[in-house]
């Protein structure tokens, strides 16, 4: 096993952007790797970003993990910068994607971080490629009920534009309902921009992870998982992931809310880190 490089001693960090072809056209992507030619890297990470979001979030985390290894943050496709799909895709339809990328890429090995939905297609990607995906983390869990589905499905969203602008400001009072702890207004209204960019697909990543079957597809799960709980709109929802992965690891994050990778990357960084990096016989 490669040894852990010092703090003070590590590498530098070298940035890239990329696109990759897949399957709903192109995917576009963040990566982050040390400049040490590669040959004591620990396994490569990928990063599933939350919905209607993109792989932007993830940016001060790549800086912090790509210190020792490889980690690539996708735009979920028909985000970011990612071409959409031709209609609406459900979690399994993402999964694809990402997995299409794994291919193009030649990767033997990963370890997934998913966030809220990105926890769904993390989890759904370890399902699929048990003998390619080695450990799971996932940042909240989406396990919905029938009821929260239903409400779900039944509020319009993204709002209805509107010609005096009117829909900009109620979208913008629903950000700020969700404005976590330390997260600057600057660093909330890239989010916010970010929804727009979006447009009329804004919610094909959140209904999907809404209808996604966790009781039933969880269990499937057979990798070591990690789950942090950050304080956000999940913080409820996820303990019920409890019983569909009972050998997890729960995490408690009670400080920290939405603005988790932008306000507290570096605490994301340490539980990830000590969990990917355990030694094998630990699983």
């Amino acid at each position: 096993m490669p040894k852990k490089q010092n703090k003070d001693s590590a590498p530098p960090v070298n940035h890239r952007r990329m696109y990759v072809d897949g399957r709903f056209g192109q995917l576009h992507l963040r990566s982050a790797f040390p400049s040490n030619g590669g040959f004591d890297e620990l396994t490569t990470l990928i990063c599933l970003h939350q919905s209607p979001m993109s792989s932007r979030v993830f940016r001060s985390f790549l800086r912090n993990m790509g210190a020792d290894r490889s980690v690539y943050a996708p735009d979920t496709p028909g985000f970011g910068q990612s071409d959409p799909p031709p209609e609406q895709p459900s979690i399994a339809d993402y999964a694809g994607a990402i997995g299409d990328f794994i291919d193009h890429m030649r990767f033997r090995r990963v370890d997934l971080l998913g966030y809220h939905t990105g926890a769904c297609i993390a989890a759904e990607l370890a399902i699929a490629r048990p003998d390619q995906v080695r450990r799971v983390v996932m940042v909240a869990a989406p396990v919905f009920n029938d009821a929260e589905r239903d409400a779900f499905n039944g509020l319009p969203w993204p709002v209805p534009v509107r010609e005096d602008g009117a829909h900009l400001a109620e979208e913008w009072r629903r950000t700020l309902q969700w404005r976590g702890s330390g997260v600057s207004l600057e660093r909330l209204a890239e989010g916010f921009a970010e929804k727009l960019h979006n447009g009329p697909r804004a919610w094909w990543g959140a209904s999907a992870a809404m209808n996604y079957p966790a009781d039933e597809r969880l269990p499937g799960v057979n990798r070591p998982v990690m789950v942090l709980r950050p304080h956000d709109d999940l913080w409820d929802i996820t303990p019920r992931a409890k019983g569909l992965l009972p050998d997890a690891k729960f995490v408690e994050l009670p400080d920290h809310g939405f603005g988790l990778f932008d306000v507290a990357p570096d605490v994301v960084a340490q539980h990830t880190r000590a969990f990917l990096d355990r030694p094998a016989e630990d699983d």
